[in-house]
């Protein structure tokens, strides 16, 4: 007679947990990859397919709202929001994506220097990394945009140069927690140098932290250059981002037409949290022991 296996009520219900949990993880990495996915084609495809001219204006077409022919419906100079919207991501990205590798070669050159320096440099490094700190993003990168004319490279800089700090505090972390490991040992007891030993051992060790860091830093970088723009100091009002899209709505919003406004923040929000929620499935696969919230 075959034996009956007995659980405890709450082994049934732990093991019903875990698996809701991972259904969910897997219904959110998914939905997050299929949004990144769609946003990418998008902004591969149609900018190719339709051109879009800047200075157009059709007062016929003056603030249609959603319809077939134009889905988003048109802005208070009759241009189509879709298209715009699509353009205004694909500058979005492009501010984001290439600042966050700025940030992410400044940050870890910064802290991997830091580390394997140790002493009076490790403590100068790290306290320039606090007064950083204590300056709002947004302020230090009014700052430094101000000192250029508009346009999409000023805001990279912007951005590039104010979000380093966290990745800097990140690689110094790795670094001095991988320099006590015995293939460290290894290879200076062998002869090589400290900055051997950095350059061909830790510095590899650390990329998949700063690659993630990279991710992570591309939702907020979008954030940044969109409240440039939206303050004026960004891109040109006339050049489509999702930040002008949304500045130039605002009079528009207050005369009761909603969809200026709505359709350019959901391109800002649904595919920076899509990137996030990928960010966060990768911490997950890289470091199981952490909760993957975002820190953005």
């Amino acid at each position: 007679m075959a034996e009956t296996t007995w659980r405890p009520a709450s082994a049934r219900g732990a093991g019903k947990a875990s698996t809701s949990r991972a259904a969910t993880r897997a219904w959110r990495v998914w939905s997050s990859a299929a949004i990144v996915a769609a946003v990418v084609l998008a902004v591969l495809i149609v900018p190719p397919v339709v051109d879009l001219d800047e200075q157009a204006v059709h007062l016929a077409d003056k603030l249609l709202p959603p319809s077939l022919d134009h889905p988003f419906g048109t802005d208070d100079v009759g241009r189509d929001l879709l298209v715009r919207c699509v353009y205004g991501l694909r500058v979005s990205l492009l501010v984001g994506v290439v600042a966050a590798v700025v940030a992410t070669v400044v940050g870890t050159a910064v802290g991997a220097l830091a580390a394997a320096s140790g002493g009076w440099v490790d403590r100068i490094v790290m306290r320039l990394v606090d007064v950083f700190s204590s300056v709002p993003h947004l302020l230090l990168g009014i700052f430094i945009v101000a000192m250029f004319r508009p346009g999409v490279w000023p805001v990279v800089i912007s951005v590039g140069l104010t979000h380093w700090l966290s990745t800097a505090r990140i690689v110094r972390a790795e670094v001095l927690s991988l320099r006590s490991r015995p293939f460290v040992d290894a290879a200076i007891s062998g002869g090589a140098s400290r900055w051997r030993v950095t350059v061909r051992h830790l510095l590899p060790a650390v990329l998949p932290q700063a690659g993630l860091a990279a991710v992570l830093m591309v939702p907020h970088a979008i954030w940044h250059e969109s409240a440039l723009s939206f303050l004026g100091l960004g891109l040109p009002s006339h050049q489509a981002s999702l930040g002008t899209l949304v500045q130039g709505a605002r009079g528009s919003l207050l005369a009761g037409d909603w969809w200026p406004t709505l359709f350019p923040g959901l391109f800002i929000i649904v595919p920076t949290l899509a990137i996030a929620g990928l960010a966060g499935a990768w911490r997950e696969r890289i470091n199981p022991r952490r909760r993957s919230e975002l820190m953005l």
